[in-house]
């Protein structure tokens, strides 16, 4: 009944400001024809009429009032039951039981400090706010189930999670979704620190992170960074700052992959960090494998130890060992190439061995499965087709022996900007060619100048060659 009556009070308000939607008519400006009527549209006008009764308290027949829990913060706002029922579920539940004009609601200060802001949107459909704001405002929206304005905020948070902010966000933002059970918000925001944890580890929210956080990062293998000293080092200064206790210090400490860095680094790290001199007996039997690993050939090393294990596996490095950036300008109009060395494999058996790699990409690749003839050797060739899709091709400029035993994995880790910022967008894994990823670039519009994937009318990628020793990695971690 209460629902029945705030519809119709919602249909005298369209009427009186204008905004009459007839049948099978679509939004559209005033005098425009679609099929079966016209529309006369003029929502602005509505929303400020909305404003109006809610600032000046008009008809007003509850009040709410927002106190903190030690009540050192109140405020005062005149609603109307009809508007918050129609919205919440929760509020219609208060209000039927209610013994009074006022209603009394206990919100953390964070909360009550943007109330006035979730009310308002209650009454018209729009909310501004600063990313300080965004937990507080989804916690209401969760708490008086406000779905509209909780998934609204959600994706305010997933667009903003690369915008600069004093003592940064994206950690305070994962903690909540953690707690919230918002599963978009917290793989998105993980998937963002893995993916920009070079900056990351050098801003001030690195030292902030919880241990669940910091265990969730160290164990993938998609961590987007300059080296694995560069990791180790971040992991050093958040063991000094937090002091955690010795089981989280040694889990954090082991999931380091030692094997990836040379033995000059780990020389170094043995002789002059700190932290591994306190727990070095946790992690010596990883230095040891790894000094095993880098004085060896892998291959022969394997026959006596089992190396099946997340230590040898590389992880996505930006140093110039492991790959190139490659910035290519009006990417929609014509094939381009570039070629770029890497080492051999992170085993200081191969650590003097390099591979020239020669990469191709073409705007409008055929398909396979659409080419008239395929052969061994037809497949190395950008095949162009009006309708084709972007394509990249890596292969080593030439064959050699000394591949025997190693596996390469290709990434390339394709930039967009986002609030300003280039960040990583989208990361494709491969052996040979990203045709065997259907989804490469499928959205990207390159021939769109307004592309988000472009900047300065330029596609910017960063290839990564992770050689792994295929005799002895044999699933993925």
């Amino acid at each position: 009944m209460l629902r029945a009556v705030v519809e119709l009070l919602l249909l005298l308000l369209q009427v009186e400001t204008g905004l009459l939607m007839l049948d099978g008519a679509q939004d559209g400006a005033a005098g425009g024809s679609s099929g079966d009527g016209d529309t006369i549209s003029h929502p602005v006008v509505l929303v400020q009429r909305l404003e109006t009764l809610l600032l000046q308290g008009n008809g007003s027949d509850v009040s709410l009032r927002v106190e903190t829990p030690a009540a050192d913060e109140v405020k005062m706002i005149q609603a109307h039951a009809l508007v918050l029922a129609l919205h919440s579920a929760v509020f219609e539940e208060m209000l039927l039981s209610r013994n009074g004009s006022t209603l009394v609601l206990k919100e953390g200060a964070d909360c009550a400090a943007v109330f006035d802001k979730f009310i308002r949107y209650l009454y018209c459909g729009e909310i501004s706010l600063r990313l300080d704001q965004a937990t507080p405002l989804h916690k209401l929206a969760s708490k008086y189930q406000v779905l509209s304005l909780q998934q609204g905020v959600t994706q305010y948070m997933i667009q903003n999670l690369a915008r600069n902010s004093p003592s940064g966000h994206v950690a305070g933002w994962y903690e909540y979704a953690l707690q919230a059970a918002d599963v978009t918000l917290r793989d998105s925001c993980l998937q963002y620190l893995a993916w920009s944890l070079s900056s990351v580890l050098q801003s001030g929210e690195w030292l902030t992170v919880s241990g669940h956080l910091l265990m969730s990062l160290l164990h993938r293998s998609d961590l987007v960074l300059q080296s694995e000293m560069e990791l180790f080092a971040a992991l050093e200064a958040w063991i000094v700052h937090n002091d955690p206790d010795e089981l989280t210090a040694e889990n954090a400490l082991r999931a380091v992959r030692y094997a990836m860095m040379p033995p000059r680094e780990l020389f170094h790290l043995q002789t002059q960090s700190p932290v591994l001199a306190r727990y070095q007996e946790s992690v010596r039997d990883l230095l040891y494998m790894s000094y095993q690993f880098h004085s060896a050939s892998p291959l022969h090393m394997a026959k006596y130890f089992d190396m099946n294990c997340s230590l040898f596996v590389p992880r996505n490095y930006l140093s110039a060992a492991w790959g190139s950036p490659w910035a290519i300008n009006n990417p929609s109009r014509d094939d381009r190439s570039t070629s770029f060395q890497t080492q051999l494999g992170p085993s200081g058996h191969d650590a003097a061995k390099r591979v020239t790699w020669n990469a191709l990409f073409s705007p409008r690749w055929l398909p396979l499965s659409m080419r008239p003839m395929y052969t061994e050797t037809s497949a190395m060739q950008p095949t162009r087709a009006e309708g084709g899709r972007p394509r990249i091709i890596i292969t080593p400029a030439t064959s050699s022996t000394d591949f025997a035993g190693v596996n390469f994995q290709k990434t390339v880790l394709v930039m967009a900007r986002q609030t300003g910022t280039l960040v990583v967008k989208h990361v494709y894994n491969f052996h040979q060619s990203t045709e065997e990823n259907s989804d490469f670039l499928a959205e990207a519009d390159l021939s769109r100048r307004t592309s988000e994937y472009l900047t300065d009318s330029s596609l910017f990628l960063h290839i990564v060659v992770k050689p792994v020793y295929q005799s002895l990695i044999l699933s993925k971690n």
